[in-house]
C-alpha cells in the first residue's frame, strides 16, 4: 500500500469531494482505487456491519431467510463492499455472500477482514436478541466494476445490499444502476438500499450526492 496522503481540502468542501472534483465521470472508479491506495479509507469506514440491516435480517426471516424452499443457500451481492462488514455479516447469518470492490487494495483488506472475522465473529454482527446459531456460509471477494459484465458469471442475486453505493455515484449513473440491479437480481430476489442524505440538494457536488427519492 501506498503512503498515507491526508486529502486538504478548502473550506466548504469535504474531502471526497475535493477528490472528485475534477475527475471525469467514467474515471470515478480509478478515484476510488486511489483513496484505498493511499490509506483514505477512513472517509467511508464505519468499522462495523450496519446495524440498521442487522435488524432488518433478523426480524424480517419471513422475507430474509437465507434458505430457499429446497434447502438451498441464497446469494447476497454488496457492491461497494469496503471492508467486509456486512459482507461477512450476511454470511454468519447463513447467506453465500459475494463482495464487490473496484479497488484490488480495497479487495485484499475486506478478504483478510473475512478470513479472520469469520474464524472468531465478534458480537456487532448479530442483534442484542439473536440466538440462532447456524453454519456461516461462503464469502467471496470480486475486484471488479459493478458496471461491467462478466464478474457475475450466471449468478442471479437473491439479495444485494447497496449502502450507500448508489449515492456514491454521480447523478448521471443512475439509469445504469437501476438497470444493472434488474440484471443481477433473480426474479424473486430484493435490493436493500441505505442512503443518504435524503436532503441534500442533488445539484449540489458529491459524493455523496443528494437522493430525493426512489430511482
Amino acid at each position: 500500500m501506498a503512503g498515507s496522503e491526508s486529502i486538504q481540502c478548502p473550506h466548504g468542501q469535504t474531502r471526497l469531494t475535493k477528490h472528485f472534483e475534477t475527475r471525469a465521470v467514467e474515471n470515478h472508479g480509478d478515484g476510488w482505487s486511489l483513496l484505498w491506495d493511499t490509506d483514505n479509507s477512513d472517509l467511508w469506514d464505519r468499522g462495523k456491519p450496519s446495524p440498521a440491516l442487522i435488524d432488518l435480517i433478523e426480524e424480517r426471516r419471513d422475507l430474509f431467510s437465507p434458505f430457499t424452499i429446497d434447502g438451498k443457500r441464497k446469494k447476497a451481492l454488496v457492491p461497494g463492499c469496503g471492508k467486509g462488514y456486512d459482507v461477512v455479516m450476511l454470511a454468519l447469518h447463513g447467506y453465500d455472500v459475494y463482495g464487490l470492490e473496484v479497488s484490488a487494495t480495497g479487495v485484499s483488506v475486506a478478504q483478510e477482514y473475512a478470513k479472520n472475522e469469520l474464524a472468531n465473529p465478534q458480537s456487532y454482527n448479530f442483534g442484542s436478541s439473536w440466538e440462532e446459531w447456524q453454519e456461516a456460509g461462503e464469502v467471496t471477494i470480486i475486484h471488479a466494476d459493478f458496471f461491467k459484465s462478466g464478474w457475475e458469471g450466471m449468478i442471479k442475486f437473491d439479495v444485494i445490499y447497496d449502502y450507500t453505493f448508489l449515492c456514491a455515484l454521480h447523478l448521471s449513473m443512475r439509469r445504469q444502476w437501476a438497470s444493472r440491479m434488474v440484471d443481477l437480481l433473480s426474479p424473486t430476489g430484493q435490493v436493500v438500499c441505505l442512503e443518504f442524505p435524503l436532503w441534500k440538494d442533488p445539484s449540489l457536488p458529491g459524493p455523496p450526492w443528494g437522493l430525493t427519492g426512489v430511482h
